[in-house]
């Protein structure tokens, strides 16, 4: 039998089985599986298809727990959720009228609320556009002008930042309660079979707001399929349970991720459909979320590279029992190897996935799976499933080999549809053959695995040489004495441009510059 981490016979001599790249084409092939997909033609909501897989998983009954608030302890179990889904899909639909390619607006910080109301719009083909309650007003406005919502959820708090004469719900409200309480059903097929709702794959399901590849704010569009091969490529090459072995524990999730971003919405699909226990917070503390983890014995968490750097260099660790804690799955920048390495001599039981994606490619692109690939320190891991990529220098346009960087170029049914409103910038970023300009300056190496060098505007030109900011504040970070660094180019007349730290001292470190200067010089040639 097959692995679900390795590759499959490759069936195209061309394609080098080690790395994944075609010599002739010049593109980098995914060395996982491929992974069964509904045909195009099916009308299927992101919402309809986790919850078909929900029903075959073997971690999770109608009784186990699925959402818990980590300060209040409230929960929902598995029947409870889809039971508030079907009703407030229904009560949506039939009292406010929502149909499909509808835009809901979405201003809130994490509650149990949030997952009920974003499965209820998307099974009913409605666009969600959720954004960071923390926005100003001029981003709202901005955001609002982009997505175009015809109706709005917020929270008490945050209603002030919508406009007067944008029909509001407010989701902590006796209101919201009773909508979603009307209805006592909890069959995964209600909406289809009772609604009479039909999405197409196609259909477009969120608006996710990015930077882009670059410049200002940009809302990415999203459809139900990106969603459905992001999901089932997740679902399907999930770890295999071995009978021989005690059975692992329940899976149990904390997300100190927001769930407007793109990788706390795309986790939270993967929960669901895993039939995981998932812990939120509202807010970020970072003793808190140690106190949770043992509370609630808390087995995965996704994370970014910070957040590592707290788990390394914080004395709180020792207070409290994390021995539950199994996985860190870790995206949203580049994680050093010093710094992983750091990790896991502090916390030998302790695994960390790392994980690269874009808002454009719903969060996944690459990852590491597997006890081998794991240890593969400083790389985002191995293309996806269904995902191709190229390697493109940014002055000539030549598509590059293994070992040699350049800008990474993506395809696959994960990619956005486009940007909503900016024609221009998705021309731009998306080209007529599909492929993503990520912007990001990568390499693949002889297996396959790929590495995140820095983001090809942030490069500092130094002389005749370009300075990744990311590497040196890697090596910043690894000083016992730092507690963060940011590193930014600034003009000098000689060289071009300088590389410039800002340092965070660790509580009780008096380093100094010229200290600081010191270490990097002795570990750093440019």
């Amino acid at each position: 039998m097959i692995s679900p981490f390795m590759a499959e016979p490759n069936p195209n001599p061309s394609i080098d089985p080690n790395s994944g790249f075609c010599a002739q084409t010049k593109t980098y092939h995914s060395l996982r599986p491929n992974v069964p997909l509904p045909p195009p033609s099916q009308p299927l909501s992101i919402t309809q298809f986790t919850l078909s897989l929900l029903q075959t998983s073997t971690t999770a009954t109608p009784s186990t727990t699925f959402l818990v608030n980590a300060i209040t302890g409230q929960a929902l179990t598995y029947s409870q959720f889809i039971r508030q889904v079907n009703s407030l899909s229904f009560s949506l639909k039939t009292h406010y009228s929502l149909r499909r390619n509808d835009v809901a607006f979405i201003i809130s910080p994490p509650s149990l609320n949030i997952p009920v109301l974003y499965f209820s719009l998307l099974a009913l083909g409605v666009v969600i556009s959720p954004v960071n309650p923390l926005s100003s007003d001029s981003e709202i406005s901005h955001q609002i002008h982009l997505s175009k919502p015809s109706i709005a959820f917020a929270t008490s708090h945050t209603s002030h930042k919508l406009p007067s004469n944008l029909r509001t719900i407010l989701i902590d409200s006796p209101q919201f309660v009773s909508l979603s309480n009307q209805n006592q059903n909890d069959d995964v097929n209600f909406i289809n079979s009772t609604l009479g709702v039909e999405v197409n794959q196609s259909d477009s399901s969120a608006i996710l707001y990015s930077s882009g590849t670059t410049g200002k704010v940009k809302g990415v569009l999203l459809t139900h399929r990106n969603l459905i091969a992001l999901i089932s490529g997740h679902y399907h090459l999930k770890p295999e349970v071995n009978p021989d072995e005690p059975p692992p524990p329940h899976p149990v999730s904390l997300f100190t991720l927001p769930l407007f971003h793109v990788f706390g919405f795309f986790m939270l699909l993967r929960a669901l459909t895993l039939g995981e226990t998932l812990v939120l917070m509202e807010r970020f503390d970072f003793e808190t979320m140690l106190k949770v983890v043992e509370k609630y014995k808390v087995t995965y968490m996704p994370v970014s590279p910070p957040l590592i750097v707290a788990f390394v260099k914080s004395e709180l660790t020792k207070k409290y029992d994390l021995s539950s804690l199994l996985v860190l799955g870790c995206g949203g920048a580049p994680l050093g190897k010093e710094l992983a390495e750091k990790f896991k001599e502090k916390f030998p039981n302790v695994e960390i996935f790392q994980g690269y994606g874009l808002t454009e490619t719903g969060g996944g692109a690459a990852r590491t799976m597997g006890p081998d690939e794991v240890k593969r320190y400083g790389s985002v891991g191995r293309l996806a499933e269904l995902m191709e990529a190229k390697i493109v220098d940014p002055a000539s346009g030549e598509a590059l080999p293994p070992g040699q960087k350049g800008d990474l170029w993506l395809r696959g049914p994960t990619i956005m549809k486009g940007y909503v409103g900016d024609e221009k910038a998705t021309s731009e970023t998306l080209d007529s053959e599909g492929w993503l300009k990520t912007g990001d300056l990568c390499y693949f190496d002889s297996n396959g695995f790929l590495y995140i060098v820095d983001r090809l505007k942030e490069l500092i030109k130094y002389k005749a040489y370009q300075v990744p900011p990311a590497e040196l504040e890697h090596l910043l970070q690894s000083n016992p004495k730092i507690a963060d660094a940011a590193v930014i180019p600034y003009p000098d007349e000689e060289a071009g441009q300088i590389p410039m730290a800002f340092v965070v001292r660790k509580p009780g470190s008096n380093i100094t510059a010229a200290q600081v200067m010191d270490f990097i010089a002795k570990q750093a040639c440019f």
